[in-house]
């Protein structure tokens, strides 16, 4: 284990080796082992989009092994799907990586004009029969479902430490009473992570912060950069103790990913979370991009 490892599994006072045992195994895992950043590949994308919308611009990619190796072959720090996805590779793939079985997802038949809100999916069994290292959990700050997301998310996490897995959670601000707009603005984000890191998360999936503000003044000099915006994620999750990483978002240019990197590891963020970005170019571009991510960050 490293030094930085070490130093980030000193901030996670109260979990049980378990939890500690299979952190470790995400944070030593891949090309970025060791460094204390991490690179995720998640294909939760047909669930929450459908398979035309997700895959078919890389047909390939409706298999779920090609996600395996994918994930595998780039070196990535670990795979994280929902139940059937994993259930298709998990004998040929057992071992090979760290798993992260994703426990609720949405859809996009549900009608817009509805409140967001998740199904629960999988379970803590499930992830541990599985092999997984962890399991993932998406909560909606905002939304009129939110409370019933969070004690869910709540219940799923004391489950899960208690068996040794980590807990990862997607804090996705949506709903009633915030804009569009402010889904991603700076102070909405920080605030979805920092109730991520209450609930007890070991690491916390946001999406990148925007310069709007929604709710709170902030100077704009202190977040005139995305670098400057990671640094206020990161510091709303008790002063950097807790891991963060952002997600990559929709569809985009290599360089605008790129870039994105480099503002991360620049404000101190702990890493991406990159989908649809990887896994709908062909594969042998995803791995071009995802060595040249992770060379970033290393």
């Amino acid at each position: 284990m490293s030094d930085k490892v070490k130093q980030i599994l000193s901030c996670y006072e109260s979990e049980n080796p378990g939890v500690r045992a299979n952190l470790t195994r995400i944070l030593m895992h891949g090309k970025l082992g060791g460094t204390g950043k991490l690179v995720v590949l998640p294909v939760d994308q047909g669930f929450e989009h459908g398979p035309i919308k997700s895959f078919e611009i890389n047909p390939d990619a409706y298999d779920p092994h090609y996600h395996f190796q994918l994930a595998a072959d780039s070196g990535v720090s670990a795979y994280a799907a929902p139940l059937g996805m994993i259930e298709a590779g998990a004998s040929t793939y057992a071992g090979v990586l760290p798993l992260i079985l994703k426990l609720n997802s949405s859809n996009s038949l549900h009608a817009k004009d509805l409140t967001s809100d998740q199904a629960i999916t999988a379970s803590v069994k499930d992830a541990l029969s599985l092999g997984c290292a962890a399991v993932g959990f998406t909560i909606y700050p905002g939304s009129a479902k939110c409370f019933d997301m969070m004690e869910e998310a709540r219940e799923i996490i004391a489950e899960a430490k208690s068996y040794g897995l980590a807990v990862v959670l997607w804090s996705y601000p949506r709903g009633e009473g915030i804009s569009k707009k402010g889904e991603t603005a700076v102070d909405v984000i920080a605030y979805a992570a920092h109730i991520a890191a209450l609930l007890g998360a070991n690491i916390i999936k946001v999406k990148l912060p925007a310069q709007h503000l929604e709710k709170e003044k902030i100077e704009a000099g202190n977040i005139n950069s995305l670098s400057k915006r990671i640094e206020y994620i990161k510091k709303s999750c008790f002063a950097g103790k807790r891991i963060v990483v952002f997600s990559g978002g929709e569809s985009k240019a290599v360089d605008d990913i790129y870039n994105e990197a480099k503002e991360i590891k620049q404000g101190g963020g702990n890493g991406s979370i990159i989908g649809r970005n990887t896994f709908q170019r062909k594969k042998a571009d995803a791995l071009s991009m995802l060595e040249a991510i992770m060379d970033i960050y290393a």
